[in-house]
């Protein structure tokens, strides 16, 4: 039978469910009280210029499909904005819990996470609501004759991102990976494009394997690697790309991904390290754009986030794209884009130039008087014909 092995891109790299948890926290911290964890991701929020933004939006009215594991809707910072979805594949990160809901709880966090008090962590796009889709991340899901890796008419993601777009996601975050495309996957992301819902993916925590030092290049992860999904790379708090992150051209912009305060389960807190906090956060910012402008598609969703993500000297890298995402400048360009694409009416009497207007162009064919003196000469020439026939007939008969 063959196997498609999913995983997460918190840290790199991992081998099994175990491995996975003490991954997670792969940069120890210790636990910060609600005041400290604010002041703890202040460089977060910082780096992504995140309280210019706020001015204009908080992510309202907006929904987040987070694919990952499950999540703790009982903490302070998630109470009453997080949606339970279908458990896809495997049923291991659904049950109820710490340990089960670890990973998605600290993503939720990071997309939504509305503070407590006057403290507690706060997301990206606090006021966003999140629609929790749980599915294995470090796990061998089998792979039936119907999820062939190349024909496969389906897929757990595949199914997540179509429940997704049915059922009023803005946005899909994706914090996992897998070696190889498959084609269910490549037609939901499709899918979910053409209802306009914008699909963040995490590159991948391979930055530092043989093959990357080798190569100076990394494997590529899917959904990161679609057409379409934008890939998001990790830098550290001096901006300079992560180690472990995976570089290749599936990284569009980049986000923080080391020492990144997160919330989890029971309401702790701990730091994380990975692709996945990175893809989190720019999951935030692409909420914030969708609050501001819900009709804008993701393709130009996409151009606010490259145009004006922070400087790469050369213009694009693969280890960070287009550089680190500016979440105050990329809703300010969300905002000259779409005015730049509603269609300008003009009043009939203005014009460029002078002198009168000009008409239609002639529609293509032949002229259409010739058409008719010709369909009537054609008419009275059967006739003639049928008439002449007729009368030879009756003299022919009368001899």
């Amino acid at each position: 039978m063959l196997r498609r092995r999913w995983r997460s891109a918190v840290s790199a790299p991992v081998a099994g469910l175990t491995a996975l948890l003490v991954a997670f926290c792969a940069v120890p911290a210790a636990p910060a009280g609600a005041a400290d964890v604010r002041e703890d991701q202040r460089w977060v929020l910082e780096a992504l210029n995140a309280e210019e933004a706020w001015k204009t939006s908080r992510g309202a009215g907006v929904t987040v499909a987070l694919v990952d594991s499950a999540v703790d809707a009982e903490v302070a910072e998630l109470r009453g904005r997080v949606t339970a979805g279908p458990v896809l594949g495997s049923d291991t990160f659904a049950r109820a819990d710490s340990t089960g809901r670890r990973h998605g709880t600290a993503m939720a966090s990071l997309i939504a996470g509305a503070g407590k008090g006057g403290g507690g962590l706060l997301g990206v796009a606090p006021e966003a609501r999140v629609l929790s889709l749980p599915m294995a991340l470090d796990e061998d899901l089998p792979v039936t004759a119907g999820d062939d890796l190349r024909t496969g008419r389906d897929s757990p993601l595949a199914r997540a991102i179509r429940y997704a777009a049915d059922n009023g996601a803005d946005v899909v975050s994706m914090s996992l990976g897998a070696y190889g495309p498959h084609r269910a996957e490549r037609e939901a992301v499709s899918y979910a494009l053409s209802r306009g819902v914008v699909l963040v993916a995490a590159a991948g925590n391979d930055g530092e394997g043989g093959y990357a030092e080798e190569k100076d290049t990394s494997f590529w992860s899917f959904p990161a690697g679609y057409s379409g999904v934008i890939g998001v790379g990790a830098v550290d708090r001096s901006g300079r790309p992560a180690p472990f992150s995976s570089g290749n051209l599936s990284v569009m912009v980049a986000a923080p991904g080391v020492d990144v305060p997160v919330v989890l389960p029971g309401g702790e807190y701990e730091s994380s390290q990975g692709t996945s906090s990175a893809a989190a956060l720019v999951a935030g910012v692409a909420a914030l754009i969708k609050a501001r402008h819900p009709e804008m598609p993701p393709d130009m969703v996409a151009r606010a986030l490259t145009s004006t993500a922070g400087p790469v000297p050369a213009g694009y890298d693969e280890h960070v794209g287009f550089g680190v995402v500016d979440a105050g400048r990329a809703l300010e360009r969300a905002g000259e884009l779409m005015a730049a694409a509603r269609q300008v009416t003009v009043a009939e009497d203005h014009r460029f130039g002078g002198g009168a207007a000009v008409g239609e162009p002639p529609r293509p064919g032949g002229d259409p008087l010739r058409l008719w003196l010709y369909g009537v000469s054609l008419a009275c020439s059967v006739f003639a014909f049928t008439g002449a026939v007729v009368v030879l007939s009756r003299r022919t008969a009368s001899r």
